[in-house]
């Protein structure tokens, strides 16, 4: 049996914007079936780390193999949830007609949806909660809704790995919560990889974790150490709240 190609193998990539530095020397290699939490400060490097991956940047330097394949030829097996949608909340789309958008990848250019793609953006309606919501305008739904629809779309592609930008910076606790526990249950069949500053929750469900500063250090195993804390954050973290690190222990030095 030929072993599967990795998720994502990245090898010393390198990449700027206007000749500042925003990544060097990152390396990695992510297995399929994983749950990868990027970690690190705002302006780190994570969410144009997550675009290089999508094939939406381009490196300076280096390669990056996503499913074995390039960024770009690897784009239809993969789902993203961006940190803004900039969605006009004034469209009137329904809930189920913006899902049902998922479906396009997977259909030929002018190709009508079929009962098949309906089926099945229900299916991901119902493991969402928002069945009921589905004739809802999407404008009408609450922050922490429209997240979940936003997820259903990209989960409407069917991805080998779902990506997703900080996925809880707009919801409630309870649903924060929930969520995790569903990607938890989504990742018996999809790789997940997910930007965070929810340390706390997150540890109990990722299997890997990626620190993001400039430069990467990756851990395979699941379990978030203070060390893994230090690197990304440059000073010790105790809570990580809204990508700001506050001690709440007694002041370290400079």
């Amino acid at each position: 049996m030929s072993k599967l190609p990795p998720a994502i193998e990245i090898e010393d990539l390198w990449f700027s914007f206007d000749k500042t530095p925003i990544l060097k020397e990152v390396g990695f290699v992510l297995d399929q079936g994983s749950f990868m939490a990027i970690l690190g400060p705002n302006g780190g490097g994570k969410t144009t780390l997550l675009r290089l991956i999508l094939g939406i940047l381009k490196p300076d330097k280096g390669t990056i193999r996503v499913l074995g394949l390039k960024p770009e030829e690897a784009r239809n097996s993969l789902g993203y949830v961006p940190q803004n949608t900039d969605i006009n909340l004034s469209f009137p789309i329904s809930v189920f007609d913006l899902v049902l958008t998922g479906r396009l990848s997977r259909s030929r250019v002018g190709r009508r949806y079929t009962s098949d793609d309906k089926e099945k953006v229900n299916t991901i309606l119902e493991k969402m909660g928002m069945f009921e919501y589905r004739h809802f305008p999407v404008g009408q739904l609450s922050g922490g809704q429209r997240q979940r629809i936003f997820i259903a779309r990209a989960l409407a592609t069917e991805p080998s790995i779902l990506f997703l930008d900080e996925p809880t910076a707009s919801v409630d606790p309870e649903f924060e919560v929930g969520l995790y526990e569903f990607l938890e249950e989504l990742n018996r069949e999809v790789t997940i990889v997910v930007i965070t500053h929810d340390v706390g929750v997150i540890s109990r469900y990722v299997k890997s974790v990626a620190c993001v500063n400039r430069t990467l250090v990756f851990h395979g195993g699941g379990k978030i150490t203070e060390e893994m804390i230090d690197m990304a954050y440059h000073c010790p973290v105790d809570l990580v709240a809204h990508g700001i690190p506050h001690r709440v222990l007694p002041e370290h030095e400079e």
